[in-house]
């Protein structure tokens, strides 16, 4: 009888354990409040949406990435194996994140979180923050600001955000009624403009083009022209620049 009862308890345990549900993570592309916009060899850059009180299916994210909030949020990162974490975020807030974890976004608000997500598929040294803090517990070693004035006394400024050996993360502001003049383009750089943002970018021997909040443009090598603001309001982007032993090897 206690042998019986020994053979049952092992075949219940293994039963048991074999109806343990998997946790299987999407992969990025995949997953799909996750819409791929812009796929080269520096970067994968995604429009992300969530409707109020939803959220995101489990997914992996194997490669550092930059992510920008278009508006606010009120969201739940839930790490998998790691207790959630609450975030409040602002209207053009800016975070650097290492990659290697999966993890569900939950949207706590009546409103859509939308964000842009960046990932960088260049191996880089550690980031610093400079006008921003982008690196979570990293201080800013120094602030690098940039003005300019272009035609009819309108202008804007530069400010790095963040830097590493092979890319610079930029804010850029406009003034309103920029016509005609403005910031240059860089070269291999991924164009953010923020919400409630339009601008227009110019590049040589192209009709120029209206840019809208969220959506993205990738300036490859080679190219040249502006970026100005003809609109009535100021107008905010970030410039996702890729430098030095990356960009010098591709002009």
């Amino acid at each position: 009888m206690r042998t019986l009862l020994l053979v049952v308890l092992f075949f219940s345990c293994g039963v048991l354990r074999a109806q343990a549900p998997e946790v299987h993570a999407a992969r990025l592309p995949g997953e799909p409040h996750h819409h791929l916009r812009i796929d080269n060899e520096f970067v994968r850059a995604y429009y992300v949406e969530v409707a109020p009180h939803d959220e995101t299916q489990l997914h992996q994210h194997d490669h550092d990435y930059i992510y920008v909030s278009l508006g606010p949020a009120d969201v739940v990162n839930a790490v998998l194996n790691k207790p959630d974490v609450h975030l409040l975020l602002k209207d053009g807030e800016t975070r650097f994140t290492r990659g290697g974890f999966a993890h569900v976004a939950r949207n706590l608000s009546d409103a859509p979180f939308r964000n842009i997500t960046i990932e960088l598929l260049k191996a880089s040294d550690e980031p610093r923050n400079l006008c921003a803090l982008i690196v979570p517990n990293q201080t800013s070693v120094g602030c690098d600001k940039t003005t300019g004035t272009a035609r009819r006394g309108h202008g804007f400024s530069v400010e790095t955000q963040l830097e590493a050996d092979a890319m610079r993360l930029d804010l850029v502001r406009l003034d309103p009624e920029m016509e005609n003049a403005g910031v240059s383009l860089e070269a291999n750089s991924l164009l953010v403009p923020l919400a409630g943002s339009d601008v227009q970018i110019k590049i040589n021997g192209e009709p120029p083009k209206m840019l809208q909040g969220g959506e993205l443009a990738w300036i490859g090598k080679n190219v040249s022209g502006g970026v100005w603001n003809p609109g009535k309001t100021a107008a905010s982007y970030l410039q996702l620049v890729f430098t030095n032993k990356y960009a010098s090897a591709k002009r």
